[in-house]
């Protein structure tokens, strides 16, 4: 799982079937200290987030089998939303 915060949603006149039902977020992935890392991407929302919203998400096979219809072709989903994340200083 990674630390992400949602920045926008996407928009779809036609989406595959299995999508049925799912908001697509633009979600910045971020690193142990809450800075962005990487390029955003679109993930499927089964926990209702909002933007600006700091969440959990899964990529890969595990992304898809968070959906009700596990035959689909998603890459990211959104799985939680973040409430608090700590981390200690490992520069002591």
């Amino acid at each position: 799982m990674q630390l992400g915060r949602v920045i926008g949603t996407v928009v779809c006149e036609r989406k595959d079937p299995g999508f049925f039902g799912i908001k697509l977020m633009v979600v910045q992935p971020l690193d142990e200290r809450s800075k962005a890392t990487g390029r955003p991407l679109v993930a499927c929302d089964t926990v209702q987030a909002g933007v600006g919203d700091l969440v959990l998400f899964e990529q890969g096979r595990e992304a898809a089998l968070a959906l009700a219809d596990w035959f689909n072709p998603s890459d990211a989903t959104l799985l939680g939303i973040v409430d608090a994340a700590d981390s200690e200083d490992s520069e002591d």
